[in-house]
């Protein structure tokens, strides 16, 4: 499908997925506020600066969704005090729903990132997990950034689909696809109703648009954006900041994790065995240190599927 051209509505279609996506983010990609997810999250943003990463004092999260990053980021220490925005006000309920659960106090606020209600030089860090993609006006959003930062602080942002991961990660979606009926008969899991599709008489998954539902229809759309590292950089120094730095993160851990999502979008999710769901989280962390450890200080940061930016505005 295409992305939506104008502003406005790329805008629109992003509050209508991501209020539909809110109540079950956190249970779709996994997300957990316990040591694991603090040590993932601080693995990512050290990663981004190339070092471990120090304590900033005042942080400003940009499109927050459920609080995945700021949450971790503070029950690690590595903030202090937390400002989150997004677009979506479903998304910051539950951000606010597990803030308050959790016992962490985070300042939300509704706003568009090309159009941050923050005062000049107001925070040490601006930062954002699978964000910059989803942003209709980049130029706009990235002289915000660099605004609202104080002169030394610092940018991060993470988990941006990068151009030629984004196309290599079409394969392991479709093989999935083909797969998917012998490996619901092997799991004696039934198709999904409401999921990619819904099961024919051949337990084949129809992917007609009448058969998904509106999330999955809009979740085509919703990503504008995949990068070089080359566009990165640009957008970075464009809007004033240097000491720019762009690598690549997860390309086996990727391809299986998106295999692994599209076989489970054509079943019962309630129905997967628990055994398959164990199988899934230890074989992406498994390929997560294979990644880490052996691929990415060797490939180029454009083969990966993620890529990361960090920046300094001057002074």
């Amino acid at each position: 499908m295409t992305a939506p051209a104008s502003t406005d509505e790329v805008r629109r279609v992003n509050v209508r997925y991501h209020d539909l996506a809110a109540a079950e983010y956190d249970t779709k990609w996994g997300i957990g506020y316990g040591e694991l997810g603090r040590r993932q999250v601080v693995s990512k943003l050290g990663r981004a600066l190339g070092r471990r990463p120090p304590r900033f004092e005042r942080a400003l999260e940009i499109g927050a969704g459920t609080g995945y990053f700021t949450l971790n980021l503070l029950r690690a220490g590595v903030i202090g005090e937390a400002v989150a925005t997004d677009i979506s006000p479903g998304m910051l309920t539950a951000l606010d729903a597990s803030a308050r659960e959790l016992g962490l106090a985070v300042e939300t606020v509704p706003a568009d990132a090309h159009e941050l209600p923050f005062p000049d030089a107001s925070f040490d860090l601006v930062f954002g997990h699978a964000v910059l993609h989803h942003l209709p006006d980049l130029a706009g959003a990235f002289a915000e950034f660099t605004r609202v930062l104080r002169p030394g602080g610092t940018l991060a942002f993470c988990g941006e689909p990068s151009l030629y991961g984004d196309r290599l990660a079409g394969v392991p979606k479709r093989a999935a696809l083909l797969a998917a009926p012998m490996w619901r008969r092997l799991l004696r899991t039934p198709p999904r109703r409401h999921g990619h599709g819904i099961a024919d008489g051949h337990d084949h998954v129809s992917s007609k648009p009448e058969d998904l539902t509106e999330e999955q229809i809009l979740e085509w759309v919703v990503d504008v954006h995949a990068f070089t590292p080359a566009d990165l950089s640009r957008r970075a120094r464009g809007a004033g900041l240097d000491t720019v730095r762009i690598t690549g993160q997860e390309l086996t851990a990727g391809w299986f994790g998106w295999a692994n999502r599209t076989l489970e979008g054509t079943a019962e999710p309630e129905r997967l065995p628990w055994l398959w769901y164990q199988f899934a989280h230890r074989g992406y962390l498994t390929l997560q240190r294979l990644d880490r450890t052996l691929l990415e200080p060797r490939l180029p940061a454009a083969m990966f599927y993620n890529l990361l930016l960090a920046a300094r505005r001057p002074g």
